[in-house]
């Protein structure tokens, strides 16, 4: 591991309060990049994660994915994971504690936006990040694309009507332009690219390639968290007590399905490339869907797009912590 890699987190804590430090001084600066949107993407962070994608992308061999198909317990994992076990958990968590826990601190209604929050956030199974994760890990970029892709494929489908169970509401808008544009930019665009590259370069040339762009990547990933963290530097100022009891349940949420999706795995005897991945898509979340339809339906300053905010913010901390456990268990298992 480089120097980026074997200190990550240090440089993801740096990013964080670096974020929130420019945030605060330049509220200005950061009000201007914010409107830099199409379709509630900014295309900053857009460019940013399309950077940190695109190395795992140049792995990709077209000519091993029709081998997927031989082993599709790591799909049907997260298609379980995703649709039929995580927006139902966290619908509880909401519930527990904002209902029975943290009933005393927040009022009815606000509580009720918080929870609507969360549960938008756990429909929404991650997109891009996953790449990332799935890189960070040594896992099959061949095999992750396809559970991402098929991952996408059922959102389509699945979203807008499991959304609309735990919501209790009959009419849940799916931002459209919103999916997939994000499908379009984080996804299909660095593949194209990532195939382009592969086609053009040798074999020893695409390692060489690979190895000249990881440290770019590290970097798009430290200039995803500054501008996140910048973005919300004066609500994570003004709202500490909201958003961290919204975190609290976010947080336990993710370590829940990590573990409870490692130990199927475990069960079902997956190799370590294709679990580690398949764990991390079931744990992330593809917030800026979540925080578009959760202004969509409650409004910009709702609760429950507080709610879908704090997701964001606790993302990027929580997942390298368990990208860190699962290289570890990897590694005792291997």
């Amino acid at each position: 591991m480089g120097l980026f890699e074997r200190y990550l987190s240090v440089w993801v804590g740096l990013a964080i309060l670096l974020g929130i430090a420019l945030g605060i001084a330049t509220p200005s600066t950061f009000a201007q990049l914010a409107n830099f949107e199409v379709a509630g993407i900014n295309l900053i962070i857009a460019i940013l994660i399309s950077v940190m994608v695109y190395p795992m992308m140049v792995q990709i061999d077209f000519s091993a994915i029709k081998d997927v198909g031989k082993s599709p317990k790591g799909l049907y994992l997260t298609l379980t994971v995703n649709w039929l076990i995580k927006p139902f958990t966290m619908a509880a968590l909401g519930w527990l504690f904002f209902k029975l826990l943290f009933a005393d601190l927040v009022d009815p209604e606000t509580a009720n936006e918080y929870i609507a929050g969360m549960i938008l956030l756990g429909v929404a199974p991650c997109t891009a990040m996953v790449f990332v994760w799935s890189q960070l890990t040594k896992g099959d970029p061949n095999y992750t694309l396809v559970q991402v892709g098929v991952n996408d494929i059922v959102m389509i489908f699945a979203f807008a009507p499991i959304a609309g169970l735990l919501l209790g509401v009959s009419d849940i808008t799916v931002p459209w332009d919103t999916l997939l544009f994000s499908v379009l930019l984080y996804v299909l665009l660095p593949l194209v690219a990532g195939v382009a590259t592969r086609r053009m370069l040798s074999q020893s040339q695409t390692n060489r390639f690979l190895q000249a762009i990881k440290p770019y990547s590290i970097l798009g990933l430290l200039g995803t968290v500054i501008l996140l963290f910048g973005f919300q530097a004066n609500t994570i100022i003004e709202k500490p007590l909201a958003i961290g009891l919204i975190a609290i349940p976010l947080i336990i949420q993710t370590y829940s399905i990590f573990f409870i999706t490692w130990w199927i795995a475990q069960r079902m005897k997956l190799p370590h490339n294709i679990k580690g991945p398949a764990c991390l898509i079931g744990t992330s979340n593809f917030f800026e869907l979540a925080v578009a339809v959760a202004i969509s339906l409650f409004g910009l300053s709702s609760g429950a797009a507080l709610a879908t905010v704090v997701g964001v913010l606790v993302e990027v901390p929580v997942m390298l912590s368990l990208v860190a456990l699962t290289n570890r268990w990897g590694n005792k298992n291997a």
